[in-house]
Parts: structure tokens; sequence; C-alpha cells
């Protein structure tokens, strides 16, 4: 391949990238829109006390990351 050749080739990739990343994807429904999960971008399972998903509530608590919670047993 030629010198000529990969410039060009990586021309054209920057370009379609830069216009992949400038291009985002409309959500489905408007409210996924504000109801996702701060820390990883879920939009189930979204627990609004905390503004984060259900997984994420449950991996910050049980290392004792969010005060007043913790795992309950009977």
């Amino acid at each position: 391949m030629t010198t000529a050749k990969r410039v060009k080739d990586a021309k054209i990739q920057e370009k379609f990238q830069k216009a992949r990343d400038n291009k985002e994807p409309k959500p489905k429904f408007s409210t996924r829109r504000h109801n996702r999960c701060k820390l990883c971008g879920r939009p189930r399972a979204f627990l609004r006390k905390f503004g984060i998903c259900r997984l994420c509530f449950r991996g910050l608590a049980l290392r004792g990351e969010i005060p007043g919670v913790s795992k309950s047993s009977w």
C-alpha cells in the first residue's frame, strides 16, 4: 500500500468518525431521555430518589457508599 493511499484512507476514516460522533441517536421514548442512570446511562430500572439504576444502587449499597442503606436479611 502506498503512502498516498494510507493518507487518503486515514482521512476518510477520520471524516466518518467525526460524522458518527456528532450524530446522537434519538431516544425511542421521551422519558428515557431524562430518566437515565447517572453512572452507567441505563434507561431501565431507574430509582428516582437516588438518580441511578438498580444495578448501580445495589453495588454502591453493598460497598456501604450510600448512607442509611444496608442489605436486609431476615
